[in-house]
């Protein structure tokens, strides 16, 4: 007597159909895992850009409340910051500003400088108006101080 046995098992083709489809899910799992990298790259750049504007304004705050005089060398591209114990100096260049040992990767578009409520090109200042590329998005920053007395009598 002859027994038939017959055992249950895929065939090729339902095989090949379960690894294309495994491959195009995959395939499609790293496509979307490199646009999440791509967005997150996006992101930190957009922090470090605006935690960059952030620490130059500031800085540059703290420079007009602590600082009585303030003048721009339109020469050397210099914002000179003293009062009677201390002279502080920010360097504007194209890439970045250098304050002391302080550099901020921040690029400046336009700069204009104010005193008494006029644009000058050097000399006392007593606000700043900085506007960065296009690559910082733009961003203003303003920063201004009060005069006080002893500046008009120079």
């Amino acid at each position: 007597m002859k027994i038939k046995s017959k055992i249950s098992a895929f065939t090729l083709s339902e095989m090949l159909v379960v690894i294309i489809l495994t491959s195009i899910v995959v395939g499609l799992a790293f496509s979307v895992l490199s646009l999440v990298q791509k967005q997150m790259r996006a992101i930190r750049s957009n922090f470090e850009m605006g935690t960059e504007i952030n620490k130059l304004e500031q800085s540059l705050w703290i420079g007009f409340d602590a600082y009585s005089k303030i003048e721009y060398d339109k020469k050397n591209d210099l914002l000179l910051f003293t009062n009677a114990l201390d002279t502080l100096q920010y360097a504007f260049a194209d890439e970045f500003i250098i304050r002391e040992k302080d550099t901020f990767q921040v690029q400046i578009k336009h700069k204009t400088l104010f005193f008494d409520g006029d644009s000058i090109q050097k000399g006392y200042v007593d606000a700043i108006k900085l506007k960065t590329t296009k690559t910082f998005l733009n961003k203003h920053i303003f920063v201004y101080t009060q005069n006080d007395a002893t500046l008009y009598f120079e």
